[in-house]
């Protein structure tokens, strides 16, 4: 390009875009033989990198595109490098021309997203960086992608002067093991190339913010009136109307709580939780999200492991899930319940049309009511097991949960057109993050649906709304499958399985019935929570994927086990600690023998030369029942409380329905279900830690210390060899 075609570009974009060039010390510390790679999101792109990039690299284009009548008029003032993608001799030329110490610019996709994330890509360009020992320089285009010159219209909000931001990331190497030879050498260098390319695409998203600024984002993004949410009541809710009750919800909450606050949210899936949740987060608070299945017991518990003195929830609810007694039993530990209906109804008209008028200047609204909250900062707390059933806290922060957002979207195309139909509870961080801060960010519209278990009506549901995205476990998707018509999923896109093990019935299932490919995942609690993910570029049956990007892992030996171990992760979205039940209150950083940040996930794994990882087992004693964490540990507290002299050992083994199923082993003669049941009950225990069998014996196998021995137990139950089975007795069974 000639000097003078740049001085009169430049400025010119730079006045129209605003652009940002970032990084280009990384430009020039990248050496001289470079293979500079962006990704493809406009008909910009070149000429941003043909104006803002220093000196006059080459680009390495498709023969087909630079014959295109709108490129003609830049030819002249470009280096070109024109290529033949059916003529192997193209890439060698390619490699030859990097081997004379020369910069060359390619778009490793082809051409240009039609989804918003990275479309495929081509073997030919990790080929090229690999055998010609060049630099790989990656460089992210931003905001290009709301222009006109898109190929998104209709997918994304088009404006013709959006700000575009060109971030230059640090070069890297693609250097491929020297025993891969032929195909399986120019894979592995593609799959090293892609991973570059989702870091590109991951370095376009502000993740170093907070949830409600990053919600005020997407809504000047996609639009204040954008429809993105609603629920069974059938009341849409925009982006400003969830803004505005934010807001006129939040002025009640700062009356009752304090900044840095942990309060706790006992909702169902209804606009509300999303409501509630967000009046939190513009506040300051940290929304604690309890799980009103696990029984007064284990809910008090979760309430003195966050020391939680304010709980929100519905009278509405309570009245129709019959938790008055839980209610109760937080009351009498001086835990203050406070119902939305009656906030609401004492909001005086002024405070709704103050609300109404701050939705339209959010930004400054925001900034006024947040105090001093920091991207690092406590913004959520969840709940999961501890190994003595009492529940611990996961505190995740402001910037945990949106760089797993991020990750998410890195690897699933999620777009303002699309559709998610939520059924997985958010106090689960399978259903929060992906179920609906992902929507939420992402422009989405989520539809809102209070229990997983309706197999009938949530088919017929999403045939009725044309549901795209469905997130769901194996248990629920089974269920799904079994009762819904042929044509119920028509308009799904995507159909995301977590929580547990996905069971090849189920896959076959959905394939054959619905022509739909589920795409299997994998996360704890611990990391916001996604890991990694199958996806349709690239998808492996029975593994859980790929790592997401962002993330590093390494697996740490387990004895007896070859050809794995326990998976040892790190990342922007691993948790800022543990709270555990006693400690008052105080955090617990993950570490291992790495350092600290590095969190042990207690899964061993299994992880081939593609990067696909495989779930082995679970080093920890939890069973999960429908997606459920159940610890073996309670079921046994369980037992002892039933039968306090006998000896118990709560096992758990594969089941077709639920993914698990827990068995009891007990050398208490005449045991039965309908005994814990009724313990349950009593203590205010979930039915969920009632076991589907109960085996009787003379004794239990012991280890040498007196403790249990679970894998000699193992091994008698699955061969049979112990005592009298009882099987599920009734309903309560069903229940479990």
């Amino acid at each position: 390009m000639t000097e003078l075609f740049r001085m009169l570009l430049l400025p010119l974009l730079r006045f129209l875009y605003r652009v940002k060039v970032t990084g280009i010390e990384h430009y020039h510390g990248a050496g001289n033989r470079v293979l500079i790679v962006a990704n493809h999101t406009s008909l910009l792109d070149g000429v941003l990198l043909a104006v803002f990039l220093p000196g006059r690299p080459t680009f390495a284009i498709n023969t087909q595109w630079a014959n295109k009548w709108y490129l003609q008029p830049f030819i002249p003032f470009i280096n070109l490098f024109r290529m033949d993608p059916t003529k192997p001799l193209s890439m060698k030329a390619l490699i030859d021309f990097l081997k004379r110490d020369r910069r060359a610019i390619i778009f490793p996709e082809g051409r240009m997203t039609v989804t918003g994330s990275l479309m495929k890509i081509y073997e030919g360009p990790g080929m090229v960086a690999e055998k010609s020992g060049a630099s790989v320089l990656p460089i992210a285009i931003d905001g290009a992608q709301f222009t006109p010159f898109t190929y998104l219209r209709g997918r994304v909000p088009v404006s013709w002067f959006p700000q575009i931001t060109i971030t230059i990331l640090p070069p890297r190497r693609i250097e491929v093991p020297s025993e891969l030879q032929g195909r399986a050498r120019r894979k592995a260098a593609r799959a090293i190339l892609e991973n570059i390319m989702n870091q590109v695409t991951f370095s376009t998203r502000n993740y170093r913010t907070t949830i409600f600024a990053a919600l005020l984002d997407a809504a000047k993004r996609y639009g204040a009136s954008h429809i993105i949410a609603e629920d069974i009541a059938r009341k849409p809710l925009t982006y400003r109307q969830l803004i505005a009750r934010s807001f006129m919800l939040s002025r009640a909450i700062c009356q009752h709580t304090e900044q840095g606050e942990r309060v706790g949210i006992l909702l169902p899936n209804t606009l509300a939780i999303i409501v509630t949740f967000m009046a939190m987060q513009c506040r300051g608070r940290v929304p604690a999200m309890l799980n009103f299945t696990i029984g007064a017991r284990g809910l008090l518990g979760a309430c003195e492991t966050a020391q939680l003195r304010t709980v929100y929830t519905s009278r509405r609810f309570v009245e129709a899930t019959k938790l008055q007694e839980t209610i109760s039993t937080l009351l009498e530990s001086q835990i203050s319940v406070l119902y939305l209906e009656d906030i609401r109804d004492a909001i005086p008209l002024l405070h709704k049309f103050a609300a109404l008028i701050a939705s339209y200047f959010p930004r400054a609204i925001y900034r006024r009511l947040r105090g001093a909250v920091a991207p690092d900062d406590p913004a959520l707390v969840l709940f999961t097991s501890g190994s003595e059933g009492m529940p611990k806290g996961v505190v995740l922060s402001h910037s945990n949960l949106l760089s797993n957002c991020a990750q998410v979207h890195c690897h699933i195309d999620v777009t303002p057109r699309d559709i998610v139909l939520l059924a997985l509870p958010t106090f689960h961080s399978f259903g929060l993050t992906v179920g609906v801060l992902v929507p939420l960010l992402e422009g989405s519209k989520v539809f809102l649906y209070p229990s997983p278990l309706h197999y009938r009506l949530i088919p017929e549901i999403s045939y009725e709304i044309g549901t795209t995205i469905l997130f769901g476990t194996n248990t629920f998707l089974a269920g799904y499958a079994r009762y819904a018509h042929p044509y119920d999923f028509y308009s799904m896109r995507h159909v995301v399985a977590g929580a547990e093990k996905l069971h090849e019935e189920t896959r076959r299932t959905w394939a054959d019935k619905f022509g739909i490919r589920i795409l299997e995942g994998y996360g704890v609690t611990e990391a916001s929570p996604v890991i990694s993910v199958n996806n349709h570029i690239g998808n492996k049956p029975g593994t859980v994927g790929r790592l997401v990007v962002g993330m590093e892992l390494y697996l740490a030996p387990v004895p007896g086990i070859t050809g794995g171990g326990r998976l040892i992760v790190r990342g922007p979205n691993i948790m800022k600690g543990h709270l555990l039940h006693g400690n008052q209150g105080r955090l617990t950083p993950p570490s291992t023998e790495r350092g600290e940040g590095w969190y042990d996930t207690a899964d061993i794994v299994r992880i081939d030369d593609e990067g696909f990882i495989t779930i082995m087992g679970r080093a920890r004693r939890f069973a999960k029942i429908g997606g459920e964490m159940v610890s073996l540990t309670a079921v046994e507290e369980l037992a002892r409380k039933t039968w306090p002299n006998g000896t118990h050992a709560a096992l758990s083994l594969s089941d077709t329905k639920k993914g698990e199923r827990i068995v009891l082993v007990t050398d208490r003669h005449g045991a039965t279900r309908k005994d814990l049941l009724e313990t349950t009950r009593a203590h205010g225990i979930g039915e969920l830690y009632i076991p589907r069998k109960i085996f009787i014996v003379d004794a239990l196998p012991l280890l040498g210390t007196g403790k249990v021995d679970y894998t000699r137990l193992m091994e008698q139950v699955q061969t049979r060899q112990i005592g009298n089975a009882l099987e599920s007795l009734g309903s309560a069974g069903d229940k479990c």
